[in-house]
C-alpha cells in the first residue's frame, strides 16, 4: 500500500536529496507517495510541521529545538531523526563593505569588526546584517565567528531577517550591508555583481551540521513504517548527490522552472568538486546522524545569547528532539555501521569534539 507523504523544502541546495529521491523513484521504490512543497521561507515551514500541514520538512536544527522548546508559539512535537547535510553557507558582503574590508589573503573577523565599528560610528547605526530565520544555523554561527573576533553581535550589527531566496535582491539594493545565507546565494550574488563572499561557514566551524530532517511526533508515532521508509530512501539520495558524477544533473534538477528554480552555475558550484565558496556534504563524514551533542552546542550558543532560560535542562531537550534511535536500525539495514552505543546515547565513533572558530 502506498502512503502520502507531505515534505516540505525551501529554494536551496540542501533540498538535493528530497528531489532526487523523488527524480529517481527512491521514495516510490519503498512505497511512499511523496508531495513537495516549496516554502517560501523557514518560519512558514516551521508553522505548517507545526499545525501538521506537512508531514515532514527540511529544517534548521535550532529551529526545530526552539518550536519543541515554545520559543516561537506553543511548544511542538518534533523530532529529529536524521540530518540532511554539513556546511554550505556563506558570509557576504555587499560591495561597499567588501571594497573596506578586503586585502590580500583571506579577510578575517578583526578586519570585518573594525569596519562595523567604524561604519557605526559613521552612520550612528549598526550596519545591518540578513540571516535566513533568527533561529538558525546561520545566526548561531555567524554570531560565534563574530564574537571571536571581538564583535559584540547585538550592538555592532543590526540582525534582520531575509528569506534565502530574497537576500541578493535585499544586497544589490542595499537595504542590507551583508548577508548568511545557504547555497546558492552567496556564489550567486557574486555572480550577481551584487557582493563577495567573505568567507564559507565551513571556515567557522568545519564541517558543522546544517540542515536536518524533521518530523511531525505525531505523524512519526502513527506511521513508524513510512518514517524508516522516508529515513531509507533519503539515506540513499544522499549518496547520490555526494557523486561527482551525479553532480552536473542535479544541478540542473534544483535548477527546472518545475523545480526549485536555482541558478544554475552556483548551484552546481555547491555540490561535488564544485568551485563555489562552499561544497555541501550530504552523506560523508555521518552528516545525517543526528548527534545529541550537535543540538547541545546550538542549544548552549542560544542560552549563551540569553534566548533559553537558566533553569531549562538543555540535555533533556536534546535528547527528547533528536532521535539516533529512529534511524539506527534503518542505517543497519543500509549496510552503514556507524553508531556505537555509548553512556550518552547512540552517537558516531568519529563526531568531532572540538569546533574551532576562524577568529584572526
Amino acid at each position: 500500500m502506498t502512503l502520502a507523504v507531505r515534505i516540505g523544502v525551501l529554494r536551496l541546495v540542501d533540498s538535493a536529496p528530497v528531489l532526487v529521491a523523488r527524480e529517481r523513484g527512491l521514495f516510490d521504490a519503498l512505497g511512499l507517495d511523496v508531495e513537495v512543497s516549496v516554502e517560501p521561507s523557514w518560519a512558514n515551514a516551521a508553522d505548517k510541521l507545526t499545525y501538521g500541514l506537512l508531514d515532514a520538512a527540511i529544517m534548521l536544527p535550532p529551529l526545530v529545538l526552539a518550536a519543541a522548546m515554545g520559543l516561537r508559539g506553543p511548544k511542538a512535537r518534533l523530532v529529529v531523526p536524521m540530518g540532511l547535510s554539513q556546511g554550505g553557507n556563506a558570509v557576504v558582503l555587499g560591495n561597499p563593505a567588501a571594497n573596506s574590508v578586503a586585502a590580500a589573503g583571506c579577510p578575517r573577523g578583526r578586519m570585518l569588526g573594525d569596519w562595523l565599528r567604524l561604519e557605526r560610528r559613521r552612520l550612528g547605526v549598526a550596519p545591518r546584517f540578513a540571516v535566513v530565520h533568527h533561529f538558525s544555523t546561520h545566526n548561531l554561527l555567524l554570531r560565534y565567528w563574530l564574537a571571536g573576533a571581538g564583535v559584540d553581535p547585538d550592538r555592532d550589527i543590526e540582525t534582520v531577517v531575509v528569506p534565502p531566496e530574497q537576500v541578493v535582491d535585499a544586497l544589490a539594493s542595499g537595504r542590507i550591508a551583508g548577508f548568511c545565507a545557504g547555497a546558492p546565494w552567496g556564489d550567486a550574488a557574486e555572480q550577481a555583481g551584487a557582493g563577495r563572499v567573505l568567507l564559507g561557514s565551513s571556515r567557522i566551524w568545519p564541517a558543522h551540521p546544517e540542515k536536518c530532517l524533521a518530523l511531525g511526533q505525531t505523524w512519526a508515532e502513527s506511521h513508524p513504517d513510512a518514517a524508516r521508509r522516508l529515513i531509507r530512501a533519503l539515506l540513499r539520495a544522499q549518496i547520490l548527490c555526494d557523486m561527482p558524477s551525479e553532480a552536473p544533473s542535479i544541478a540542473a534538477l534544483l535548477a527546472h522552472p518545475d523545480e526549485l528554480g536555482l541558478p544554475e552555475g552556483p548551484t552546481r558550484a555547491a555540490l561535488a568538486e564544485g568551485v563555489g565558496a562552499e561544497q555541501i556534504r550530504f552523506h560523508a563524514g555521518a552528516a545525517w546522524f543526528p548527534a545529541r551533542t550537535h543540538a547541545l552546542w546550538f542549544l548552549t550558543q542560544m542560552r549563551r545569547w540569553g534566548w533559553i532560560d537558566a533553569g531549562v535542562d538543555l540535555d533533556q531537550v536534546a535528547r527528547s528532539v533528536y532521535r539516533p534511535d529512529l534511524l539506527a536500525a534503518v542505517a543497519a539495514e543500509e549496510g552503514i555501521p556507524a553508531c556505537v552505543a555509548t553512556a550518552g546515547g547512540l552517537e558516531p565513533v568519529w563526531l568531532p569534539t572540538v569546533f574551532p572558530p576562524e577568529q584572526k
